[in-house]
Order: C-alpha cells, then structure tokens, then sequence
C-alpha cells in the first residue's frame, strides 16, 4: 500500500492508504537532451526518483519523453528539460514540493550545464477520471 492522503482528526494524523495512485510523468524536453544522455536513461531517473519518494507503488509509475526540434526559451533556442507530472489527488502540498524539488535535483546533477530544468505537478480528480478496466 502507498501513502495516499493525509486526514487531521482531532489534532491527530490519520493516514488513509490505497493501491491506485496512476502518476504520470511527461518529459518535455529539446531534442539534444536526447544526444546528452539516451532517452532510457532519461526516463528511467524520473522513474527511479519518483519510486523512491514511496509516494506510488512501482507498478503504477508512467514515463514518456516528448522531444522539441523548434523551440525558444526566454528569446532563444536554448537546451530545457520540464516534467508534466499527472498524479491522483490526495496527495499534500509539501509531498507534491518535494516529489518536484527531488526530481529537478537528479535531473540538475545528470544535466549540470541544461540552463532550464523544471517540473510542474497537476492531479487527476477521483471523481471525473476513467479508464478501460473502469468500463
């Protein structure tokens, strides 16, 4: 089970856990971010940076990579690496802070001369999501 959510009761913290935690993490990124360090080596640190948050269950981690030919970043073409990250609500602000802050710091140390790395974080609402085996 994986941490889910976090419930104040009476000044108490309850923790409530669940299996379902589907992140995705989208990789955004200028094509010689690609020549730098291959794309599974890419994919596989935002992977391994986000299992061992213990925030998802190994299984349930998704890591794809979206290369730019054309692009600008702050008025030229310049190398950037920024991460989509798409997880299940319940998650708190301080876990969602430091799920970004440990990812851009691996991805600083791997890319130390990358001007641009980022990393945003949105969830998925229980109420309104749906996939194939829900159906």
């Amino acid at each position: 089970m994986i941490l889910s959510r976090t419930f104040f009761k009476q000044g108490h913290v309850t923790l409530q856990l669940s299996h379902s935690t589907m992140p995705h993490f989208i990789i955004d990124c200028s094509e010689d971010i690609l020549q730098k360090q291959s794309p599974d080596d890419l994919m596989q640190a935002v992977y391994s940076t986000a299992e061992a948050t213990g925030l998802f269950s190994p299984g349930d981690i998704k890591v794809r990579i979206r290369p730019y030919a054309h692009f600008i970043v702050a008025g030229k073409p310049d190398s950037f690496i920024h991460v989509f990250g798409y997880i299940m609500e319940g998650r708190t602000d301080v876990q969602q802070k430091d799920l970004s802050t440990k990812v851009v710091s691996q991805l600083k140390s791997i890319f130390p001369l990358v001007p641009v790395i980022s990393m945003n974080i949105q969830e998925f609402e229980k109420k309104n999501y749906c996939k194939k085996s829900m159906v």
